[in-house]
C-alpha cells in the first residue's frame, strides 16, 4: 500500500492542493476520518477548522479522540488520521510510545492518510525536535518520533520564530541530511517516504553539505 503523509507549518485549515489530496485518498476508504486533539476547554468548536477544506471535496464523516490515556482509533473504521496541534510535549506524551501511537503506524502502512498540524506535524518524522519557543525549558529537546518518515527533520512556525539556526542544529545533532522550514499556511506532502509536493509558497529546504 502506498502510504500518504500531510505536514502542516501551522494550524488549520488544510490548503487547498493538500485538502483536495488528502480528502481523495481518504475517500476511497471506509469509514470516519479521525480527529486527534487535546482534551482542553474548547476543544470541540475549534473542530470544524480542520474539516471545512475536506467537507468542500467531499468528505462527510469525521470522528473526534480527545488524548486520554486509553485513546484508541480501531474500534471504528477509520478513513483518514488528522493529529492537532497545540503543546508538543503532551501531544507527544499522549500518542508516542503508546498503543494509539502503534495503531497509527500500522494504519498508516495500510495506506490510511495521516496529516499533522504544528505539533502533530513535529511528532510524526523519525526524530521529533521541539524548538526553545516550544516548551517552558527555552531550549532544544530531541525526543523520539512516531517514524513514519525518517531522513529529515522539521520546523513549524518556521519564520515566525525565527527558527532557522535551531534547524541546521537539529540536522547535526540528528545526522538527518534534509531539513525543512515549514511557515504557517505552507505544508508538504510526503508519498512513499519521499517528498510529493508542497502547499502553499513559504517551505524552506536545507540540505547538509556531504
Amino acid at each position: 500500500m502506498e502510504q500518504h503523509l500531510f505536514l502542516f507549518g501551522g494550524g488549520p485549515p488544510f490548503g487547498d492542493e493538500h485538502g483536495k489530496a488528502f480528502a481523495e485518498i481518504s475517500s476511497k476508504r471506509k469509514g470516519s476520518v479521525a480527529i486527534l486533539c487535546l482534551d482542553r476547554p474548547g476543544w470541540c468548536s475549534y473542530m470544524p477548522k480542520y474539516q471545512k477544506v475536506l467537507e468542500s471535496y467531499g468528505v462527510t464523516s469525521f470522528k473526534y479522540y480527545p488524548l486520554s490515556d486509553s485513546t484508541s482509533i480501531l474500534a471504528t473504521d477509520c478513513s483518514g488520521i488528522i493529529i492537532c496541534g497545540g503543546e508538543t510535549g503532551k501531544y507527544h506524551e499522549s500518542v508516542v510510545d503508546t498503543s494509539l501511537g502503534m495503531e497509527i503506524k500500522s494504519l498508516y502502512q495500510e495506506g490510511v492518510p495521516v496529516a499533522g498540524f504544528s505539533a502533530g506535524a513535529l511528532i510524526c518524522p523519525e526524530h521529533c525536535v521541539i524548538s526553545p519557543k516550544d516548551n517552558s525549558r527555552n531550549e532544544q529537546i530531541f525526543l523520539k518520533g512516531l517514524g513514519l518518515i525518517d531522513h529529515c527533520v522539521i520546523s513549524v512556525h518556521f519564520t515566525e520564530w525565527n527558527d532557522e539556526e535551531n534547524l541546521k542544529r537539529a540536522m547535526d545533532k540528528t545526522g538527518c541530511w534534509t531539513g525543512y522550514g515549514l511557515d504557517d499556511g505552507a505544508s508538504i506532502y510526503y508519498k512513499q517516504d519521499r517528498l510529493y509536493s508542497i502547499d502553499g509558497e513559504q517551505v524552506h529546504f536545507y540540505k547538509s553539505v556531504v
